[in-house]
């Protein structure tokens, strides 16, 4: 497999900004992948960024950890060179974060909106056992007598299709916060028992995403370029009788499992199996590029993350429906309402450098 056509090669120095970041964030979320490789590798994504050529740099990194920002720098030139990703569309970068809310773990008056577990009766599809005429796109079907058949949507589980089954992790106040929990993926729930607990992704209903600021958008209630999550929340408190009008047009539901905080600076364990590093962690389209690459992202015109033109190094380390393409990602801005605040107002136009292993770089130049 060779390199895609659409890296165009670049030098270090043709990075705006690679000079004055600080790597050394960079590489432990890059060593995290380091270790979990050793139990599981890494899927090779289709633009040709082999997962065999990290070896290397994956060994080095579980052996020796930098002792400061410039030697993290150093083991990033050392073992990959940039190329800029040029594609049709140009590069977007948006945000994501991990939402905290208060829960409680059975339902009550104030508490009538649960988290659901995966169903018993949730199955994975892929060609081997796809259904004639089933829809490519659904990776999840229902396991019925009568055979496989497309899963229950949102408003079908949200008006009582999986009632009775005891699946409820949790149990929240509000609708729309336990929307942007299906959205984002994961949450840090404060329970009213005083335990801090988890709940991350672990299957979906199967249908595709279809996001409300792009239906409020079109139905003219909200200017597109103004559409974020702040101004999305606000829309709904505005009307919240049309709050299952928009809602349920997102036939996608997302179902959880509980997991442990370990570390309360750390983000969920995320699709590439380890925690996400806040501010340096990035979702990408994993059908084209290979977890664990180092992207350099350029986007001056986001400050949000510190008042400063984001110029960083991030780390592939987690994907989304809603991220397709070569130069799209998603940045994990942390956890809680401040992360929140960030997350909610990125949407950026951006340039992408993926740091390619210098082997693969060599071998395309053959």
């Amino acid at each position: 497999m060779s390199l895609s056509p659409l890296f165009v090669e670049k030098s270090f120095d043709d990075l705006p900004g690679w000079n004055s970041d600080d790597h050394l964030p960079a590489f432990e979320a890059f060593r995290r992948s380091a270790f979990h490789v050793l139990n599981k590798p890494y899927r090779t994504g289709s633009l040709g960024v082999r997962f065999d050529a990290f070896a290397g740099a994956y060994d080095e990194a579980r052996t020796v950890s930098p002792a400061n920002r410039s030697a993290a720098k150093g083991f990033f030139e050392r073992h990959f060179a940039p190329v800029q990703i040029r594609s049709e569309n140009p590069g977007l970068v948006t945000g994501f974060y991990e939402p905290e809310v208060e829960a409680s773990p059975v339902r009550t008056d104030e508490f009538t909106v649960p988290l659901l577990e995966r169903p018993s009766d949730l199955v994975d599809i892929d060609d081997a056992n796809r259904p004639r005429g089933m829809d490519d796109y659904l990776a999840f079907a229902r396991d019925t007598p009568q055979g496989l058949v497309e899963y229950f949507d949102r408003s079908e589980i949200e008006r009582g299709a999986l009632a009775g089954q005891g699946l409820e992790i949790a149990w929240l106040a509000d609708k729309v916060d336990v929307f942007f929990i299906h959205v984002q993926g994961a949450a840090r729930l404060k329970m009213t028992d005083g335990r801090l607990c988890r709940v991350t992704y672990a299957a979906k209903s199967g249908q595709r995403f279809s996001g409300p600021g792009k239906i409020l958008a079109e139905l003219g209630e909200i200017p597109l370029e103004k559409v974020t999550m702040q101004s999305i929340r606000a829309w709904f408190r505005a009307h919240p009788d049309r709050v299952d009008e928009i809602l349920w047009q997102n036939r996608s539901y997302i179902f959880f499992r509980e997991a442990n905080v370990d570390d309360a600076a750390l983000g969920p364990v995320a699709a590439a199996k380890v925690p996400l590093t806040p501010g340096r962690s990035l979702a990408v389209d994993r059908l084209l590029h290979t977890f664990g690459t180092p992207f350099y992202i350029d986007t001056p015109s986001l400050t949000a993350f510190d008042g400063k033109p984001f110029r960083r190094l991030m780390i592939a380390q987690d994907t989304g429906s809603a991220i397709i393409g070569p130069a799209r990602g998603d940045l994990f801005a942390g956890s809680g309402d401040a992360a929140g605040e960030i997350a909610g107002v990125v949407r950026n136009a951006a340039d992408f450098y993926a740091l390619v292993p210098r082997a693969l770089v060599s071998e395309s130049n053959r």
